[in-house]
């Protein structure tokens, strides 16, 4: 799967983006068929907690499936974005295979 990494107003470390290509290479175990993804990291400047926003996009055939989540951190969003992701790449796996 080919992936697109953005962070807005800043750069992110290496470390962090390791971390998230972890956890995407892991969705692939859910649905083979993903042909590329794009992740946007972002910094809020809202006066919450949950300052960092962290979204996925990847593409799949006949679809695009889509999240974002806030969190204190990078990687609790990145961790609620894949949980949101992998449901949905499941959802879309039976529905591909119900139909």
């Amino acid at each position: 799967m080919k992936v697109q990494i953005n962070s807005v107003h800043f750069d992110a470390g290496q470390p962090l983006l390791d971390f998230i290509q972890q956890r995407l290479n892991k969705l692939e175990t859910f649905f083979d068929r993903i042909t590329e993804g794009e992740v946007i990291l972002k910094v809020n400047n809202k006066d919450g907690i949950a300052n960092k926003t962290v979204e996925f996009k990847l593409m799949v055939p006949g679809n695009t499936l889509f999240c974002e989540e806030d969190a204190p951190t990078f990687e609790a969003a990145t961790d609620a974005c894949y949980e949101a992701m992998r449901r949905q790449l499941v959802k879309h796996k039976e529905k591909l295979v119900n139909y």
